[in-house]
């Protein structure tokens, strides 16, 4: 991150570019508009979820290829996207395709263990630095079982958590998300709030945050909540933020945390979901060196199909091998994903392939801060392995607070729209990244980088 002379923005022309630019998407998405029509009869929102509503219309997509997508009106676009950071391996991969093909003549369910899952529990085990796993079908199924193991292991009801981080849809974790910045508390004992209707208070009640990279108020909170007969069965955390663009960890800041849940006897849970596999592969734990007692992973797993999976330590696992714990689920370990998975780590997510997603990382990422210091916009560019963005804050986003404080919430919806418009598929809101997929090129680096100058170029005419 650079910090130059950055320049002021003039608010009523972003506010007439983003009225003209979305009228141009909402005219070249005409045929979206008509699925939208027949999709509301049946689907609630017109949508399967809701992060997939957008106004007027969601953009519905036809098909993809490699590092590219098309939408039903046929327009195509270099996917930066990738299913919110699922197909790093890019779409419709030949190797996974084959082996889900190879797999679905030999039967794709069946309730029982096949071969395929020890080999990439084997595989896992390797990247991990994890002995024992067990396998879900999405990030929200590892986080939720994670959880229920920590709370065997130890006998304790409480959770901690990073304010302000995702961690699927059950009721534990849509806690202290999603909050006005108003809302969020005193920062060393921030609120728990409930995101959204229908999470019981009591539920709420059990679930504690602090801000990340503070690990100081971590270890007086942990304290304060054991002092309370509260102390947490686990805390869970991304060890780089990944739903607020990208926030990376400061230096020390994880090798504090480990060392203060070890001195505490608190499980140490690395949600890898949007992580693992991406940044490097084996995630987080070896970008950063840091082992945790747990890690959960999905998206990037099974090439496309929805697999999960949960790392344990011998100590965490002995609580599911002796039957304590009941990790459950028809679909655990389905063939059909196993075998994507299998593909996937052997044959697709290869040293090759992470030089290459490294070597486009630092490319984007370089190219976008020199258009951001050329023009001198309120930005700066932060990426790791296969994801990045361009954050649209004057200061450096280091926890919640400052990600509310700081970011530029019409600037980033601008953005957006820009980049669609100009054949860039992108996540819609400023809290997501981009994240590349081994089949992308520098072609596509190029086109990305090409609409971004585009944009600012327009910006401070």
């Amino acid at each position: 991150m650079t910090t130059p002379t950055t320049r002021e923005l003039d608010r009523g022309r972003i506010r007439a570019l983003t009225a003209r630019e979305l009228d141009a998407l909402n005219e070249r998405t005409q045929k979206s508009g008509e699925t939208y029509r027949r999709a509301e009869q049946v689907l609630s929102g017109g949508v399967a979820s809701s992060y997939q509503l957008r106004e007027p219309w969601p953009i519905y997509l036809e098909y993809g290829e490699g590092a590219r997508v098309w939408d039903v009106d046929g327009n195509e676009y270099f996917d930066f996207h990738n299913g919110f950071g699922s197909m790093v391996q890019g779409h419709a991969h030949p190797a996974i395709g084959a082996a889900v093909q190879k797999r679905y003549a030999q039967g794709t369910h069946f309730a029982a263990p096949t071969e395929d899952a020890i080999v990439v529990g084997e595989e896992l085990a390797k990247r991990f630095r994890l002995p024992r796993w067990r396998y879900t079908n999405s990030g929200s199924e590892s986080t939720m079982d994670a959880i229920r193991i920590a709370r065997g292991l130890t006998g304790r009801d409480d959770v901690l958590k990073i304010f302000g981080s995702y961690h699927g849809h059950h009721d534990t974790v849509m806690v202290s998300i999603g909050v006005a910045y108003d809302q969020i508390g005193p920062p060393d004992r921030p609120n728990s709030l409930p995101y959204g209707a229908g999470i019981p208070q009591s539920t709420v009640d059990h679930v504690h945050a602090v801000h990340f990279n503070d690990a100081e108020t971590m270890d007086r909170r942990i304290a304060e909540l054991d002092a309370e007969g509260r102390k947490p069965a686990c805390v869970l955390m991304e060890a780089a933020m990944m739903n607020l663009g990208v926030v990376l960890p400061e230096d020390g800041y994880l090798e504090a945390v480990r060392e203060i849940t070890r001195k505490h006897g608190v499980v140490l849970i690395f949600d890898e979901v949007k992580t693992g596999l991406t940044i490097a592969a084996g995630g987080a734990v070896e970008r950063f060196g840091v082992e945790p007692d747990m890690v959960t992973l999905a998206k990037a797993l099974g090439g496309g199909l929805p697999t999960g999976a949960i790392g344990m330590s011998e100590e965490v696992a002995r609580v599911v091998e002796d039957g304590s714990v009941y990790q459950v689920g028809t679909y655990n370990g389905n063939p059909l994903g196993m075998a994507a998975a299998r593909a996937n780590l052997q044959d697709v997510m290869t040293p090759d392939a992470y030089a290459h997603l490294h070597h486009l990382n630092d490319r984007i990422l370089a190219s976008c801060e020199e258009v951001v210091d050329r023009h001198g916009l309120p930005a700066y560019t932060v990426g790791i392995g296969s994801k990045g963005c361009v954050t649209f804050a004057a200061e450096k986003v280091v926890d919640y607070p400052s990600f509310k404080r700081s970011q530029d919430p019409e600037l980033s919806e601008l953005a957006w729209l820009w980049s669609m418009n100009r054949g860039i598929f992108m996540t819609p809101g400023r809290e997501e990244e981009w994240t590349l997929s081994v089949t992308h090129t520098d072609e596509a680096i190029d086109r990305y980088v090409s609409v971004f100058a585009e944009l600012a170029a327009e910006l401070t005419a």
